[in-house]
């Protein structure tokens, strides 16, 4: 009997699995940092001719200011191995979902404790579970990037798209420059 009840959940695992692969539209990826310190997981949405970032009312994907998943499907999500300074700020070790407010000039960036969201549909639902909130400078790319590249380094997590990328500076707890 158990080993009935057994094989019977990992069929229904394997349904439930599929079932969300077939909802995803973009690749996905993990990546880490060269010392494996920090891994991000994330679907990777590509421009295809799209406009990515605008203001309210513009036909872009993201609008100005309003949350964004900071890729596709699933919520993208953030694991620290150890505790962090994210953006001057302390973060302890663990997993956060990753929410970013795009702008022109400067990026909001959000980790946030609730894990297993959806997009950003329910950002507000869950912002009492920020961790932490911080705001970092565009660049501008000379060239318009076609997929969605979020790159975890030792020191730093960068976000790039199309005309836009964001950096956020990541420092081991206690470490100095």
């Amino acid at each position: 009997m158990k080993r009935s009840v057994s094989l019977l959940l990992v069929v229904l695992l394997a349904f439930a699995s599929a079932a969300v692969a077939q909802n995803r539209k973009s690749p996905h990826t993990t990546v880490e940092s060269p010392d494996k310190s920090i891994k991000v997981v994330y679907g990777q949405p590509s421009k295809k001719g799209r406009v990515t970032f605008g203001p309210e009312g513009s036909t872009s994907m993201e609008k100005f200011g309003k949350p964004w998943r900071t890729g596709a499907d699933e919520a993208t999500e953030v694991t620290f191995k150890n505790d962090v300074m994210f953006g001057g700020k302390m973060v302890k070790a663990g997993t956060y979902t990753l929410v970013t407010f795009p702008d022109p000039k400067e990026w909001g960036v959000v980790l946030n404790s609730q894990l297993g969201q959806w997009g950003a549909y329910d950002y507000d639902k869950f912002k009492e579970k920020n961790v932490v909130e911080v705001k970092v400078p565009v660049s501008a790319n000379k060239t318009p990037i076609e997929t969605l590249t979020i790159t975890p380094s030792n020191k730093s997590i960068a976000i790039a798209w199309d005309n836009m990328t964001v950096s956020v500076p990541v420092m081991a707890h206690g470490a100095s420059n």
